[in-house]
């Protein structure tokens, strides 16, 4: 199973862009790039309450669960 973050989905859902998101977070581009695009195993709990009152969204509208399972032929 992986997790990862639904904002660039949220973001196109509301018509906004990352500029728009970055600029009202105030973090380093760096930081902002790594959690938008999944790359970072970590995010602090205060910066997602930042994204769900910035994006309007409750917490469990932020994550996704992908099935990474590999399925087997039989053959």
């Amino acid at each position: 199973m992986i997790i990862r973050l639904r904002i660039k989905e949220i973001l196109e859902e509301k018509g906004k862009s990352n500029y728009w998101l970055s600029q009202r977070l105030g973090m380093c581009y760096r930081n902002y790039h790594n959690i938008v695009t999944n790359q970072t195993s970590a995010i602090r709990f205060d910066t997602l309450e930042r994204l769900c009152e910035i994006l309007e969204v409750p917490v469990g509208e932020l994550f996704e669960q992908i099935n990474d399972d590999i399925s087997v032929k039989e053959d």
